[in-house]
């Protein structure tokens, strides 16, 4: 049996790509960067102050840093630490590097005595290298 052709030509298969599956991937990927990334940046969470800054000093992005915050807790390399503990592991990353940077990031709701406390020890342990770390205003 022979098929009729309708309006004289011959019927093909017509190629098309359905895109609904690909952009539903896109979005997906779009939607997990954008909630993960601002978890990447640091484990604890503080606000900083607003100043105009320079550039923190950083040997190969290996910089110590202490964290101060809000409830006054002392944190190194995000390790929760208390005065005397801290001074004893900067002593001992000086004696390593005695030019190790040292990044000092203190919430803004704290008092200035709490973040002095800090520096005050940093001085103390003879770091040559230290920044206090703000926001860019």
């Amino acid at each position: 049996m022979r098929r009729r052709r309708r309006h004289g030509g011959s019927e093909r298969p017509k190629a098309a790509i359905d895109m609904t599956s690909l952009i539903d991937l896109t979005f997906l990927l779009l939607v997990t960067f954008i909630i993960t990334m601002p978890a990447l940046e640091q484990g604890i969470s503080i606000i900083l102050p607003r100043a105009k800054t320079d550039s923190l000093p950083t040997k190969d992005n290996k910089a110590t840093t202490i964290t101060v915050d809000a409830a006054n807790k002392i944190y190194l390399n995000n390790v929760p630490t208390s005065l005397e503990a801290l001074e004893q592991d900067l002593l001992a990353k000086v004696a390593a590097d005695p030019e190790v940077p040292v990044l000092v990031r203190g919430d803004e709701r704290l008092t200035y005595g709490s973040v002095m406390d800090v520096v005050k020890l940093v001085y103390k342990c003879k770091v040559h290298r230290m920044a206090l770390v703000t926001v860019e205003n």
